[in-house]
């Protein structure tokens, strides 16, 4: 892709076009000799991805890459997240993609290298940093090729390894990525003070810890209460335990931290429904730590298979949510009452509790169809 793409008359036919139907587009014939409808259509996918996933890109003069790049890329809050907790003097970004982690790590090192096995891609990250202000060495190679040839130390190095097979397949096993991080260990940890590696929301951490030597911190990274990211950090020095957080961004809710292995010696206490009700974000369920969560705030479980805790005070400082509930009969539901529901533990899915009960959907008010040690339950916001 040439720069014709970032004239201002191309630039200000993408902008008039942001919300036209995209097919539509591609029908037509593109109003400028050098740049194709195709190419159009890529910026114009582009600026809507980056309206929500980076708006910090949209800015006079970004080039966006491909669909796939774009999806590929770790979103602006959970890279500014990340940014706050590494800083040093060197950081290279051996799978830097569309540079969007590499953009915001790079704020806290002197010293930044890029490398990335796609041209086209290293060459639109190049032009946007240069855009941007930012200075990095750039390295067009493949990532194991790169690690033969290394000479040179770093405090960190970050890598974020393709999680789809060969047939568009998504995967999350070490051995199954791209690289395969298992076979590549030991030379990263040559490299580099820490190796720091993103990974699926969907990776076991019992699995992880036990496949991979060295891990001495798990990032759990949750946005407004979806896990998106697991973010491993490794190192040669032998470290006191593993430290685990849980984070959930634009939730105003607090970090939770433990120590990987406090879960199995945790005990939970369990009791009927008392006042408040209090559900887990999903940083924490992706953790397990469903004793610890019991123990450590005082709270009892309502059920062993329920991840739903009760007491009666408060909690305020709870990562997740809390609800002022009481124990209802089902024929105290009225139809065409207007519920949230939520369904934990329970036989029917709220789709199914809905039609049931004649529940319209929404509202403030909240249904929650659960189990406690007694059996099934209701319990309705107060």
């Amino acid at each position: 892709m040439g720069n014709s793409i970032i004239k201002k008359e191309v630039q200000d036919y993408i902008n008039a076009n942001l919300t036209t139907d995209l097919h539509a587009l591609l029908l037509k014939k593109s109003p400028f000799p050098d740049v194709s409808m195709l190419e159009i259509v890529q910026q114009i996918k582009g600026k809507q991805t980056a309206q929500k996933k980076f708006p910090f890109l949209l800015k006079e003069g970004i080039i966006f890459p491909p669909q796939l790049n774009l999806e590929q890329a770790s979103s602006e809050k959970t890279a500014e997240y990340k940014s706050q907790i590494l800083t040093g003097n060197k950081l290279i970004d051996l799978t830097s993609g569309f540079g969007i982690d590499a953009f915001y790590l790079s704020q806290n090192f002197n010293e930044v290298t890029l490398v990335e096995q796609n041209q086209p891609l290293l060459n639109v990250v190049k032009h946007n940093w240069t855009v941007l202000g930012r200075k990095a060495t750039f390295i067009h190679q493949n990532l194991e090729d790169f690690l033969q040839a290394n000479k040179d130390y770093f405090n960190s190095i970050y890598l974020d390894p393709a999680r789809r097979d060969s047939n568009k397949n998504k995967v999350f096993l070490l051995e199954d990525l791209s690289p395969d991080i298992l076979e590549i260990r030991e030379k990263l940890l040559d490299s580099a003070d820490q190796v720091v590696i993103k990974l699926s929301p969907l990776i076991d951490l019992k699995y992880l810890v036990s496949a991979l030597p060295g891990i001495f911190r798990i990032e759990i990274i949750a946005v407004k209460n979806d896990v998106k990211e697991v973010v491993i950090f490794l190192s040669k020095e032998k470290k006191a335990g593993i430290l685990v957080n849980c984070i959930n961004l634009e939730s105003g809710e607090t970090v939770f931290t433990f120590t990987f292995g406090e879960e199995e010696s945790a005990q939970a206490g369990y009791s009927e429904p008392e006042k408040f009700i209090y559900i887990p974000n999903n940083s924490i369920l992706k953790a397990g730590i469903f004793n610890l969560i019991s123990e450590r705030f005082g709270l009892n479980k309502l059920h062993p298979n329920t991840h739903l805790y009760t007491s009666g005070q408060k909690i305020n400082d709870f990562p997740g949510r809390v609800f002022s509930m009481e124990t209802i009969e089902s024929k105290q539901i009225k139809k065409k009452e207007q519920f949230n529901i939520i369904s934990k533990n329970y036989p029917l899915k709220p789709e199914d509790i809905k039609k049931k009960y004649a529940i319209k959907d929404g509202g403030k008010d909240y249904l929650i169809f659960t189990q406690s040690k007694k059996g099934k339950i209701i319990l309705k916001s107060v």
